[in-house]
């Protein structure tokens, strides 16, 4: 069986191939991370949604003209990363570009389940050629079903990425709910840490320290939680300074991306939305995470006390020891 769907987009040729090719564009429309070596037999590897990982390798690539890689997922689904093949054609039209996918090798139940996230991504494409507010946060990414720490983390990831994008140069020396640290420091702190943290698991952390916040922590954090999926949370990690339960670790990176997340957007004045599913589960890591001995070392301080109404995500706020009014 086989996809096929044409679409037009409002933008040339040249950005229509950006658009399906690079992590950050890919990031604005169809995945919450993206990593992508562009060559002939290269590899890539998306997060689509959290928990749901595609994978192939590039076979055919004509800049601006067309594009065929293979497709499958590497877990959850009955269609093995290679499985099936992806081919994706450009042509100029008179005010844009058409494009042309089509997916071929799918049986009829896998063309089914296909051509509903096909055609949710298309829009979201379109979308995000169309309007200077691009597609906006997608709602599939939102609450993993089912959730674990990792997916956990991808779905925290993706907030952050949401809020990072809307850090400007000029944002840079603004304080932040997290004492003596402005955005630049935080920004630096959350980049050291998932440097640590994927450094302890094996992963490429090469740090692109000039590159726009969201670009660089998104990089930072693809390479150390594919190798966090890979590994998985049994046993201890060694962190350098002590061997920690992988359960602990995945504890320390879900808090620097969802709890950060809030302070970055506390930090610029921006809303933060983020599904119960995924605070509450982070509220549950932080209880194993944040001990007593901890908050004595001052990187927590004590729990703040929340109304009897406040919402996951408050209660996970104040548990950090952060003040919610900030």
């Amino acid at each position: 069986m086989t996809f096929d769907k044409t679409i037009h987009l409002p933008v040339g040729p040249d950005e229509a191939f950006a658009l399906i090719t690079e992590p950050e564009r890919l990031r604005r429309w169809q995945t919450v991370a993206a990593r992508v070596d562009l060559r002939i037999g290269g590899e890539y590897r998306w997060t689509v949604t959290p928990g749901h990982h595609a994978a192939g390798t590039f076979q055919e690539i004509e800049p601006g003209k067309r594009i065929v890689f293979t497709w499958g997922w590497e877990s959850g689904v009955d269609l093995a990363p290679g499985a099936s093949t992806v081919s994706i054609t450009l042509e100029p039209d008179s005010d844009g570009t058409t494009l042309r996918l089509v997916h071929d090798g799918l049986t009829t139940e896998q063309a089914a389940a296909h051509a509903e996230g096909w055609n949710h991504y298309l829009d979201r494409l379109i979308a995000e050629a169309s309007s200077p507010e691009g597609a906006g946060p997608d709602e599939w990414s939102a609450a993993p079903d089912p959730i674990d720490d990792i997916s956990s983390a991808e779905a925290s990831l993706a907030v952050l990425l949401g809020v990072l994008r809307k850090l400007t140069p000029a944002d840079r020396e603004k304080a932040t709910p997290c004492e003596a640290f402005t955005t630049h420091e935080l920004l630096e702190h959350l980049a050291g840490s998932l440097k640590q943290i994927g450094g302890a698991l094996g992963a490429d952390v090469s740090d692109d320290a000039g590159a726009s916040p969201e670009a660089r922590i998104a990089v930072l954090a693809q390479s150390t939680l594919e190798a966090f999926a890979r590994r998985g949370v049994d046993d201890a990690i060694d962190m350098g300074f002590a061997e920690l339960p992988a359960t602990v670790v995945a504890g320390i990176v879900n808090l620097e991306l969802l709890v950060h997340a809030w302070d970055f957007a506390k930090a610029i004045g921006q809303e933060l939305v983020v599904s119960d599913v995924v605070t509450d589960h982070v509220e549950a890591l932080a209880m194993l995470t944040i001990s007593d001995q901890v908050r004595a070392s001052g990187s927590f301080a004590a729990a703040q006390p929340v109304a009897e109404t406040a919402g996951s995500l408050e209660r996970l706020i104040a548990f950090t020891g952060r003040t919610l009014t900030v």
